[in-house]
């Protein structure tokens, strides 16, 4: 028997969601639209009918076509999400903005910074809600490291360093930073609060005519605080792990574990004048006790999802908004310039 998206009584209030997109994360957000009490799935586009007939058994309910803009043109439609290649965010995206939808992308935002500032324009111009759907920020455990650095737990950020590797799909038009190490970085956005100031990235491409498929990605913030990034399509083991180091504390945050996502270590180094001088320092090392917080078991998109849907309708700021976005795809394109010179140191070129 069929999911039928919510359709009772009350959905003239609801908001009208229309899908774009029913690959591999389409059915995901699709799932979650459809679950929320506070919209209604309208319509699904997909170019492949094959993909649309499964719309069809599970959501017999909403309308399907093969055409995004007549998808963008209903006008029950009052909010938009994308999920489709990356090349193809831009046009569909500043078309339904256009037309007057709110506007939930997948990441990353779009190809370029240029085409990312646009869209921020276009939505505040308009007064419509854009929001990238970074989704690892919207998880609880994510949420809650936020919380330990806002709060001082970890005391000064010393690094961030992330591992996400696997055997995974080569994608065809974005290298693995732009698939993979975009989670990190969004992560890292948030978590952090803070822009790194230069970059400087190294990568191969292995199969012949394909995007790069391993990359290391070094970012140099203020106050000696550095960030590290290592993706890999091509990996026999599949490694989801993020350590932040401070002076306090230190975290671990291991995507994978399914009940302690993220472990705080009391451990680190302390420094001391020494005995003879006091330009003579002593390191002394602190071995304290591990613990894991506890985190509520809610799905990150199911959290996305709803909270595209407050701020749609309260005209609130997403989280992740569209300068969020462009932050992320202006340092995916200059790490992407880093890695073309073979790992050249180069500057941010963040507006004032």
């Amino acid at each position: 028997m069929g999911l039928a998206a919510n359709d009772g009584a009350g959905s003239e209030s609801m908001i009208g969601v229309g899908v774009i997109g029913y690959g591999y994360w389409g059915p995901n957000l699709v799932r979650n639209f459809a679950w929320s009490d506070a919209a209604r799935v309208v319509a699904v586009a997909d170019r492949r009918d094959a993909r649309l007939g499964e719309v069809r058994r599970r959501f017999p309910g909403v309308r399907v076509t093969t055409a995004p803009e007549d998808l963008i043109a209903d006008p029950a439609v009052d909010a938009v999400a994308i999920a489709t290649p990356v090349a193809t965010h831009h046009a569909l995206a500043l078309a339904a903005l256009r037309a007057g939808k709110h506007v939930l992308v997948e990441k990353p935002l779009a190809s370029s910074a240029r085409e990312c500032a646009q869209l921020v324009d276009e939505a505040a111009a308009r007064r419509l809600t854009l929001m990238v759907d970074h989704t690892f920020v919207y998880t609880p455990a994510v949420r809650r490291m936020r919380e330990l650095v806002e709060t001082g737990e970890i005391g000064d950020i010393y690094y961030f360093d992330s591992v996400r590797i696997n055997l995974g799909l080569f994608q065809p038009d974005v290298n693995v930073l732009w698939d993979l190490a975009v989670h990190d970085l969004s992560i890292m956005d948030f978590v952090l609060a803070r822009e790194p100031l230069a970059v400087s990235a190294t990568g191969v491409a292995h199969v012949p005519g394909e995007q790069e498929n391993i990359a290391y990605l070094t970012m140099f913030f203020a106050d000696k605080v550095i960030g590290h990034v290592h993706a890999n399509w091509l990996a026999p083991v599949k490694v989801r792990r993020t350590l932040i180091g401070g002076s306090r504390r230190m975290i671990v945050f291991d995507d994978l574990e399914a009940s302690e996502k993220i472990k705080v270590y009391d451990r680190g180094v302390s420094l001391a004048p020494g005995p003879e001088s006091r330009h003579q320092m002593q390191v002394g090392y602190r071995a304290g006790d591990v613990w894991s917080p506890q985190l509520a078991v809610t799905e990150g998109l199911q959290i996305a999802v709803a909270h595209f849907i407050e701020c749609v309708t309260a005209g609130t700021t997403p989280i992740t908004d569209g300068a969020a976005g462009l932050r992320l795809v202006r340092l995916l394109e200059t790490a992407t310039a880093s890695m073309a010179a073979r790992g050249a140191t180069i500057e941010l070129q963040v507006p004032a």
